[in-house]
């Protein structure tokens, strides 16, 4: 029972009284004779004394503003001229001691056979403490929708984050701030007995740089709230320079006016600690300290998932790169360049990897290989597959057997799995190099004048699954790098993406390779650059790009060095081009159109007449008078043979045409196979017979 209700029981509140706490009354408006008659309930609730009313509407309303006065006459007007039967209205009347009351009237409005108003009765409330209550709760819910926003943005943005740098750009990005509420941040770490804050966020708290790296010790608020495990809530700054005189100085250059400090604490570890400013005051009740700890919580999780990602990454990392080659060999007469990419997938590493092996005679071997999966697992297969591989090719076998040999000893890991690669032997004294493949994709080479070609390597089955089937072989492609080409070997995941077929990335990759920088450092940068949205495809990368140094002559005796491939009937068009342009070049363009024309022929014959291409080099002879020289070579043992074509040959006229146009040529053997030569100028001195040719 109330003490309202004990007062009314024992009389002490008297029939005035108990009509204002009834706050409700009734009228009668006459409106034929303009008068209206309004009981003590209702004059209470306008504020009026029944002995002082003198029962005209006017003085009823005379405390209303003139606003609220002409809003409700309109309302009742209108209800009266429409021919409605009733209405309500909400107004406001001041009472004696200035605060505002509302006041609320419903009526009816009685009308005559012809539907003319004469007489309006009604009650009138004083609804002031359901408005106040409607208030409150409107203003509670709009809180609570404003809370139950920032959590929910908070934790959609934080859900995303891997990364302990991922967490705080969730915080300090775009839109990181109003997620909070917060107007500025602070975000600090602990690690080895420091509080490091890794995180300043917000107009002006860049002066708070000297407190980045502190020990964790008392002194700062921050600190205390974690050393602590309790939060600390700031209304005030005053309060906070006494509390910490070490940070007074700093605050009057601060434009807030009060703050939270939060420990950061997940599954009872303390991660560390964040701070959110406001530049308003807060008394910071109830409900905002409920929400803040919540967001406390909220964030300690998140940084202990990225913590432990980070971590974890680390651990699988180091371990990738204890298995990959601590440093690339000098090579001479070339240049390798070597990149990796590893994708970020916790300690779902790949098995990628590369090396380059000296080998006897001068020679380098170099690979590109994947092992099959995603985990550690696949990391510490690739080191000792790597690690054997290396030392069958050390051993000096043939490119077929080193994969041969590499399968067995992967087959004889007792594992489950596989790997692919591509294995190349490569002179760069001569430019000979010996391929092979085991299940993986083949290499690009860059030409000296920028395209890019793509060979077709026979390849066997992948490593491991080779040895299980019983089919070991490996067949090796011979492929021949002039001084200034480039041989790129990689792993899938530069040129393979969801949704896309390999043939895309291939293209990708060889439209980056021809408009990259020759040097192989440089081109290596380049392809890093050009391709990295591949590379955050998640899966690992393995670069490896091998220049053979390119031989520009002098400039008394300039040349070049290009390769044509057999399959490649544009590349006979560019040699000869090519061949032209030099002679130009050279302020030779009088000897341009015998040489293009004999550079047709000699190449012809080799395409035609042998299973490979040929090496074209045009260089010029640093003699008294200057003259040029062309030399063709190839891989077969077959020499030319002079023919007399009938007068309806079509073919037989090559050797004809060197005789004709050229001062002398000749053949001379080459390692595997042979080189046609001539020249074009003024004759020479007279010299012993270089047969079968004319010297």
């Amino acid at each position: 029972m109330t003490d309202d209700d004990r007062r009314t029981r024992s009389g002490e509140i008297g029939p005035t009284e108990r009509l204002a706490m009834n706050r409700t009354g009734s009228f009668d408006w006459d409106l034929d004779t303009g008068t209206i008659d309004v009981d003590e309930a209702g004059l209470l609730v306008f504020g009026l004394e029944p002995d002082r009313f003198d029962g005209r509407p006017a003085s009823l309303v005379h405390r209303l503003d003139p606003e609220e006065r002409s809003r409700l006459e309109a309302v009742i007007r209108g209800a009266i001229t429409s021919g409605e039967s009733s209405y309500t209205a909400h107004f406001r009347i001041e009472r004696d001691d200035g605060t505002p009351q509302w006041t609320h009237v419903q009526a009816r409005i009685l009308r005559t056979a012809d539907r003319m108003a004469h007489r309006i009765v009604g009650i009138v409330r004083d609804t002031t403490a359901e408005v106040t209550h409607s208030a409150f709760v409107l203003e509670l819910e709009k809180r609570r929708e404003v809370q139950t926003s920032i959590v929910e943005r908070t934790t959609h943005a934080l859900s995303r984050a891997v990364t302990v740098d991922d967490v705080t750009a969730a915080l300090t990005g775009p839109g990181g701030l109003a997620r909070l509420g917060a107007d500025g941040l602070a975000l600090g770490l602990v690690e080895n007995g420091s509080l490091n804050v890794i995180a300043l966020s917000g107009e002006s708290l860049d002066v708070l740089d000297v407190f980045r790296n502190r020990r964790l010790e008392r002194g700062l608020p921050l600190a205390e709230a974690v050393l602590s495990g309790r939060p600390r809530f700031v209304p005030s700054f005053s309060s906070l320079g006494r509390d910490f005189p070490e940070l007074a100085p700093y605050l009057e250059r601060l434009r807030f006016k009060s703050a939270c400090y939060l420990p950061l604490v997940a599954q009872a570890r303390t991660l560390g600690g964040m701070a959110l400013f406001y530049r308003r005051r807060s008394s910071f009740n109830a409900d905002e300290r409920n929400l803040l700890l919540g967001l406390a919580a909220i964030v300690s999780q998140s940084l202990q998932r990225a913590i432990l990602f980070d971590e974890e990454r680390e651990l699988a990392t180091g371990l990738q790169a204890t298995m990959l080659p601590r440093r690339i060999p000098a090579i001479s007469g070339g240049e390798i360049a070597v990149r990796y990419h590893a994708a970020w997938s916790g300690r779902e590493v790949g098995g990628d990897w590369y090396d380059v092996i000296p080998l006897p005679r001068d020679r380098v071997g170099v690979v590109v290989g994947d092992v099959q999966g995603h985990d550690t697992h696949a990391a510490a297969i690739m080191g000792q597959l790597r690690i054997a591989l290396r030392a069958y090719a050390g051993e000096g076998h043939a490119p077929s057997t080193v994969l041969a040999r590499a399968s067995r000893f992967l087959a004889e890991l007792d594992t489950n799995r596989f790997a692919t690669c591509t294995y190349a032997q490569v002179d760069l004294g001569t430019g000979t190099v010996r391929a092979v493949r085991a299940g993986h994709l083949g290499p690009l080479i860059r030409h000296t004048d920028g395209r890019v070609g793509q060979p077709k390597l026979r390849g066997g089955l992948p490593l491991g699954l080779a040895t299980v089937f019983g089919d070991e072989e490996f067949p090796e492609t011979r492929l021949d790098l002039v001084p200034g080409e480039t041989l790129v070997l990689y792993t899938d995941g530069l040129v393979e993406q969801p949704d896309s077929d390999i043939e895309t990335g291939l293209e990708a990759l060889s439209a980056a390779m021809s408009s990259g920088p020759p040097q192989a450092e440089a081109l290596a940068d380049h392809l890093s650059e050009q391709l990295w949205e591949r590379w955050g495809s998640g899966d690992d990368v393995a670069l490896l790009v091998l220049r053979r140094s390119p031989d520009p002559g002098t400039p008394r005796a300039p040349r070049i060095h290009q390769y044509i491939h057999q399959a490649d009937p544009q590349g006979l068009s560019d040699a000869r081009a090519a061949v032209g342009q030099a002679l130009r070049d050279w302020n030779m363009s009088e000897l341009a159109d015998d040489a293009e024309l004999l550079t047709g022929e000699l190449l012809v014959n080799v395409l035609l007449h042998t299973e490979g291409g040929a090496v074209l080099t045009l260089e010029v002879l640093p003699e008294p008078v200057r003259r040029v020289r062309l030399s063709v070579q190839d891989r077969s043992s077959a020499w030319p043979r002079r023919r007399t074509p009938g007068e309806a040959a079509t073919s037989g006229r090559g050797l004809l045409l060197l005789d004709a146009l050229a001062s002398r040529w000749g053949v001379e053997p080459r390692g595997e196979g042979k080189a046609v030569w001539c020249e074009i100028g003024p004759a020479p001195v007279p010299a012993a017979a270089e047969p079968p040719g004319r010297g």
